[in-house]
């Protein structure tokens, strides 16, 4: 009766695994247990690749022999275009390594740079012998005859690799997601470049409207037609999602001013790059070596005060700044070299906000203050110079030989200053309770809910040109060196016109946790011993026990 019973036992056991096996095979369920949910995708991402009809390729070129951070950024890729394959099967990967054939190692190097895939030098002294490796960080996405370039690492003048790759790793599903977005959805938005008011020629915002190209239909709109049909101007104008009004030179009339109240009460988003200090680094390139500069009104003052802030008449000198580049000796003995140049602050940016989550530094040259003032509408600072800053009114004389000497850096106190704002509710018209300079068709007093982002220097989005070509918008020419100023103006362009939030999947936390390189190697030996030679010696002293107790036994 016991032999049965057990033998039945064992059978409902064989049957029940057998039938949690099949279960298992057709149901197919993940759990995310980190506390970071690291591995779980956004509604956003998911919603993004729902409807793919077609095949979505990626091909990733974080691939080869690397140091042991890059083998964690390269652990993370694999993981998220994980996660995304989950959600679809029309996602196929290729995992190349561009370096591996010595054949065609130049060539492909060349090819890749050429496309714009710029390489990481990672060079290692941590042996005692200096090594340098090179790095692909990058992956292309196709779609239906599109190609898309996506950064996987978030490169930063400041921070340590350590660092850098913790940002990369925290903005990945934002990379892989923005890229998918460019190839998925056909652009609807479109974004008015103001002109008219002498604002900055294309070819100074060439490469930020490459940049912003791949998401919006853009097109120029200039203000001209205001003093002849205001309102048809204003009709025409709230056909546009977003106008970027950058650096303007020209005061705005009454009526253009109404035109863009009306604008912004109609839902209008708006990007404006003002400067209220007139003051230029050309201006200083000439025989004296100095310029002046003086107070700029766009008569626009009135029109941000309504909306909560003001941009001050003065200019942020900031210690913590960006080089300039001045010839240093005389005749054949002078030399190019780089020279604190407080008049170019560095911003730091607000790390609890999408836009500047994890952003490099974004150059200024010659930036307002700007004041934020009490009303409904929500403010959110997202650029500041440095707590070591310092006001200089206008007008002054601002002369290069001021770089030669060092600054009083007990009169740099006054604290951070802020350089961008971000405005987000309901506005009050600028003419609210006012007689109108023209009369509007269905004037509005109260906005519905819209966002506005004001920075104090129009050189932020500002490219250099060369041989009347534009470069690359935040890169340094003469120092090398890349600053977040393409990065933040797009950020800001995807917050201000994206509806389906995905610009907030930047703001996710991963926690990343590395060891110190520092520690490794000071206690390197320690740790090789307690690892290796301390399991000899506790197995040898065990065998060395057991063969004495055993004979102790056995010998008699």
């Amino acid at each position: 009766m016991k032999k049965n019973k057990t033998s039945l036992y064992i059978l409902a056991i064989l049957v029940g695994l057998v039938l949690v096996n099949l279960l298992s095979s057709t149901v197919f369920k993940r759990f995310d247990l980190t506390k970071d949910q690291r591995y779980t995708l956004s509604d956003n991402s998911k919603t993004l690749i729902s409807d793919l009809d077609s095949p979505l390729i990626i091909d990733v070129f974080l691939e080869g022999d690397f140091p042991s951070e890059f083998r964690l950024l390269q652990t993370e890729v694999r993981q998220i275009i994980e996660e995304f394959q989950l959600e679809t099967d029309q996602i196929f990967i290729n995992y190349i390594n561009p370096i591996e054939d010595e054949t065609t190692r130049e060539r492909n190097i060349e090819e890749l740079t050429k496309s714009g895939l710029e390489p990481y030098i990672n060079t290692d002294n941590s042996t005692g012998k200096v090594t340098q490796d090179i790095i692909f960080p990058w992956a292309f996405a196709s779609y239906k005859g599109e190609t898309v370039k996506i950064p996987l690492l978030k490169r930063s003048i400041t921070q340590g690799l350590q660092e850098q790759i913790n940002n990369s790793v925290q903005a990945l599903e934002y990379a892989f997601a923005d890229g998918f977005n460019k190839l998925v959805n056909a652009k609807s938005k479109k974004i008015a470049i103001l002109k008219g008011n002498g604002e900055l020629d294309d070819i100074y915002m060439a490469d930020f409207l490459t940049t912003v190209k791949p998401y919006y239909n853009l097109a120029p709109f200039t203000l001209d037609s205001v003093a002849n049909n205001p309102q048809g101007t204003l009709d025409k104008l709230k056909d546009y999602d977003l106008i970027v009004v950058a650096k303007p030179s020209v005061p705005f009339s009454e009526n253009e001013k109404l035109v863009l109240d009306q604008y912004t009460m109609n839902g209008g988003k708006s990007l404006w790059l003002t400067e209220a200090v007139a003051m230029d680094k050309d201006s200083l390139y000439n025989a004296a070596g100095r310029g002046v500069s003086i107070m700029r009104d766009l008569h626009l003052n009135d029109f941000f005060f309504q909306y909560g802030v003001r941009v001050n008449p003065t200019l942020v000198k900031d210690l913590y700044s960006a080089p300039i580049m001045l010839s240093i000796g005389e005749g054949s003995q002078a030399q190019m070299q780089p020279i604190q140049w407080q008049y170019s602050p560095l911003a730091a940016s607000n790390p609890n906000h999408a836009i500047t989550k994890n952003l490099n530094l974004v150059k200024f040259d010659f930036a307002s203050p700007i004041d934020t003032l009490k009303n409904s509408i929500k403010k959110s600072i997202l650029l500041q110079s440095s707590p070591k800053s310092k006001l200089e009114g206008a007008p002054t004389t601002i002369s290069l030989d001021a770089v030669t000497q060092s600054p009083d850096e007990a009169s740099y106190n006054q604290g951070p200053q802020n350089l961008a704002v971000l405005l987000e509710g309901e506005f009050t018209s600028v003419y609210n309770q006012r007689v109108l300079p023209f009369k509007v068709k269905d004037f509005k007093t109260q906005s519905t809910a819209t966002k506005m982002v004001v920075i104090s220097d129009g050189d932020v989005i500002k490219n250099e040109v060369l041989r009347n070509r534009p470069q690359q918008l935040g890169f340094d020419q003469l120092t090398g060196k890349s600053f977040g100023n393409k990065e933040f103006l797009l950020n800001t362009v995807n917050y201000l016109l994206d509806d389906s939030g995905l610009i907030n999947i930047r703001s996710k936390e991963i926690n990343v946790a590395f060891l110190d390189a520092d520690k490794i190697k000071e206690e390197k030996s320690k740790w090789q011993f307690i690892n290796i030679a301390l399991p000899l010696i506790v197995l040898g002293l065990f065998g060395f026990l057991f063969n004495y107790l055993r004979k102790r036994k056995y010998t008699a």
